[in-house]
């Protein structure tokens, strides 16, 4: 994922709101270990922003008494909630486990190479028909002696027959170094890039447990773009090399079928998960945006904020400007919360541990009700 262009509105209400339910109520003791109070609170603002606090597990977390009780309960009623989804969450968590255990996966790396085998087998297990689309890129570090990185867009299909088809697409390549952390002696270590670049992967991957039964009218290709960010200077290296080139590809081949319109997943295993409506996709893919809100809507996945916040140069840029495909970008960019000012953005704190389950699950579920609604 590229860099922010613009921040538009700050969610205090939320705060504010779960704050006032993780307080205790008249007549309820406040002489308790503040370690165990705010381990309550956070545990109620977690299941206020995923609309499923009730009264009874409110009154049931304050009859809690030490740290480990209230994670006990917590654990339990995360794991009957999961099991409960259509889109299963821990299948999106192990593969998002096990593509972060591979390490490094940038371009052209011995990591990407094993993402790529891995991901081929899960989509295959599932029927799906699973294709490259190779092309090369300059190397932006060239003295090293490669003067290029052969890349490699994989393309999955279903119902390959019909002419009217749907993208869903995520990048699997994460950055080459964490280069936004806040230690300097970092910015050259290692970055796995759980959530940015191993979350969309992830969430496709249950999604394609679920197509043998799709009951949408169009055919439906989960594209996985390499080359996202083989940035080493933001400000000399290009990005979006693997959608640039698939958006030129569509229309230099002009294809049989056509794509009616797109979904791009990055950065959706926020355990805080907020998700606006990114600006360049109310502006370029409007419809799709309303459709999609309204569907979360009615799920009641209250995570789905109807407002704008961020303006994000990403893949969904190429795909609506180049190919003419309209496409928004699902997207939290406020990692981990926007009422934390260091982000997990592209450091070493990108870890598998800062990412849910469940946010995984609600993304996929509006994908997937979405998609099946088109018909």
């Amino acid at each position: 994922m590229n860099n922010l262009i613009k921040v538009i509105s700050w969610p205090f209400l939320l705060l504010a709101f779960s704050m006032v339910l993780g307080c205790p109520g008249a007549g309820e003791s406040t002489d308790e270990n503040s370690d165990v109070a705010n381990v309550r609170r956070n545990i109620i603002l977690q299941y206020v922003r995923q609309g499923r606090l009730t009264p009874v597990m409110r009154e049931k977390l304050l009859t809690l008494t030490t740290q480990q009780a209230l994670t006990d309960y917590a654990q339990q009623q995360d794991a009957a909630y999961l099991e409960s989804l259509p889109i299963d969450g821990n299948l999106a968590m192990d593969v998002l486990n096990n593509v972060v255990g591979i390490g490094p996966r940038f371009s052209g790396s011995e990591g990407m190479l094993q993402q790529q085998k891995m991901l081929k087998a899960i989509f295959e297990e599932h029927g799906g028909l699973v294709e490259y689309q190779r092309f090369k890129a300059k190397n932006p570090i060239s003295q090293q002696g490669v003067e290029v990185v052969d890349m490699a867009n994989m393309i999955v299909r279903w119902f390959p027959e019909r002419k009217q088809r749907i993208v869903l697409c995520a990048h699997y390549d994460p950055r080459p170094f964490p280069d936004n952390d806040p230690d300097p002696q970092k910015r050259r270590g290692i970055f796995v890039g759980a959530n940015d670049g191993g979350s969309g992967v992830a969430v496709l991957c249950a999604l394609a447990a679920k197509m043998s039964k799709c009951k949408s009218g169009y055919g439906i290709d989960m594209v996985l773009f390499d080359g996202e960010e083989l940035v080493y200077n933001s400000a000399r290296d290009p990005f979006f090399l693997g959608s640039t080139h698939f958006a030129q590809q569509y229309v230099i081949d002009k294809p049989e079928y056509k794509y009616v319109a797109g979904i791009l997943l990055d950065m959706v295993a926020d355990a805080n998960l907020q998700i606006y409506q990114e600006v360049n996709s109310r502006r370029l893919a409007p419809k799709v945006v309303q459709q999609v809100w309204a569907t979360a809507k009615r799920l009641g996945i209250s995570e789905f904020r109807a407002s704008a916040r961020h303006e994000v140069r990403d893949d969904h840029l190429p795909l609506n400007q180049i190919a003419g495909i309209p496409t928004i970008d699902i997207i939290d960019f406020d990692y981990p919360s926007p009422q934390i000012r260091q982000t997990y953005w592209h450091t070493t704190e990108d870890t598998a541990d800062k990412c849910s389950a469940i946010s995984m699950a609600h993304v996929g579920w509006v994908v997937w009700e979405w998609m099946n609604n088109q018909k």
